[in-house]
């Protein structure tokens, strides 16, 4: 028996491919082991959304030959897709294959004899049409599954439809199915993933369905406690989609939202679908009926041509804003992209220095967001997640909680009340368990 190990970089999306690729691997006999298990095959599943995820790329190839010198290591994912010779002419790669090869592996690699020139398989990405389901299991508490794939949008700066493909979807029928599949094991909060989620219901080019359906009819699967949507995009989120959720039994109040930028001219730039007077609606719709729900926002530094003021007009834009975290992103050049044709290129110090103000404001949205929910009543799932002695979990609203190791309270929903936030800026709630009221310092 083969033993396989994955190594998955980049976004949930390819932690629910990964995960089902394994399945297969493991219905055809092989035995799924850790990276430093001294696997006969290795199979990294690569991002290409920023320069440092190619080089991780790289870096992982080399860890991997030094554990196992004379394993099979095979590259998927986006950067596979984008630049197929570049991963092949990177010692230690034995094959690499694009986003049409990846989920037939198993069959197109199948005894996996390391070659004497690395093996390519990359369809040209305009014959990438198919949809291929996945979801993660086993891996964490929670599951992603996908419901969406590729993007028709043309944002200047963004490779994702270079590596993905057009906009395709699963059927509600399916992904209602899955979920009840999912249910069976033992598995309480789905996350819905997708590259633009709220874009669902594209299939063969028309649209059959729309976000607002699947969610409504993921809405009654018994057996799960929790869905939660991963992303979507602004000019997507409706009032009808905000309302369902507000009055859902199922899904949980947040929302994470890209906006990229605060300034209406670098948003035109990059060729977004909105500006930030949607933004600002989008927001205040969603605290009118869910006060407490959480909202995470993407935003990128040092776009070409965001000039000093841009940059403030976005903090400003943000500080303002009733937002609870950011993920913030260094832009980064990407080839094949309109923006790298864009003039004013932003000095990378610049970048650095924005990104380091955006993340210290983000620090203080996640405290203000804690803060404002002190004294109120949620559930955590706790997941079997150690550090430190403590297991971690998030409520309904996505505040992270830790508690002392108890294993009962894996994969379990706990009532708390959140308390306090301790000097370390960690939150203090109150558990019950078995009618006895717990204090439980995070």
């Amino acid at each position: 028996m083969k033993k396989v190990a994955f190594y998955t970089l980049g976004c949930k999306l390819n932690y629910s491919e990964t995960s089902t690729i394994s399945r297969k691997f493991e219905e055809k006999g092989y035995q799924k082991v850790e990276f430093i298990d001294q696997p006969d095959i290795f199979i990294i599943n690569t991002c290409s959304v920023t320069e440092n995820a190619d080089k991780k790329c790289r870096k992982i190839v080399r860890e991997a030959r030094s554990i196992s010198p004379n394993a099979y290591v095979a590259i998927i994912g986006c950067y596979a897709q984008l630049k197929p010779k570049e991963i092949s002419e990177i010692p230690g790669v034995d094959a690499v294959l694009g986003a049409a090869e990846k989920f037939r592996l198993v069959e197109l690699l199948d005894g996996f004899v390391r070659p004497e020139t690395p093996t390519v398989y990359a369809s040209e990405i305009e014959s990438v049409n198919t949809f291929n389901t996945s979801y993660s299991l086993h891996d964490r508490t929670r599951t992603f599954l996908k419901v969406q794939d590729g993007c028709d949008y043309s944002c200047s700066f963004c490779t994702i439809p270079l590596a993905r493909g057009s906009s395709r979807s699963d059927s509600i029928f399916n992904l209602v199915k899955y979920s009840h599949e999912i249910a069976t094991s033992g598995v309480k909060e789905i996350v819905l993933t997708g590259v633009n989620t709220g874009d669902f219901g594209l299939q063969q080019g028309e649209r059959k369905e729309r976000f607002i359906d699947l969610i409504k009819a993921l809405d009654v699967v018994t057996g799960i406690e929790r869905f939660r949507i991963s992303s979507i995009e602004p000019n997507l989120l409706t009032d009808e989609i905000i309302e369902f959720v507000s009055q859902s039994k199922r899904f949980v109040p947040h929302f994470h939202i890209p906006l990229q930028s605060g300034s209406n001219a670098i948003l035109k730039l990059m060729r977004r679908r909105y500006q930030r007077e949607l933004y600002v609606s989008r927001v205040e719709k969603i605290k009118s009926v869910m006060p407490s729900c959480c909202i995470g926002v993407d935003v990128i530094v040092g776009f070409p041509g965001e000039t000093h003021e841009h940059f403030l007009e976005t903090y400003q834009f943000l500080n303002e804003l009733d937002i609870s975290y950011l993920h913030v992103f260094t832009y980064s050049e990407r080839e094949n992209t309109l923006a790298t044709t864009l003039p004013d290129v932003v000095p990378m110090k610049e970048r650095n220095e924005r990104s380091r103000m955006l993340h210290i404001l983000s620090d203080k949205k996640r405290r203000a967001f804690y803060e404002k929910n002190l004294g109120k009543r949620f559930t955590v799932l706790f997941e079997n997640d150690l550090e430190d002695g403590l297991m971690h979990g998030f409520t309904e609203n996505y505040i992270r909680v830790a508690a002392r190791y108890d294993p009962l309270l894996i994969n379990e929903t706990k009532s708390v009340v959140l308390t306090s936030i301790n000097s370390k800026g960690h939150v203090e709630v109150e558990e019950i368990i078995d009618n006895e009221q717990l204090t439980i310092a995070n």
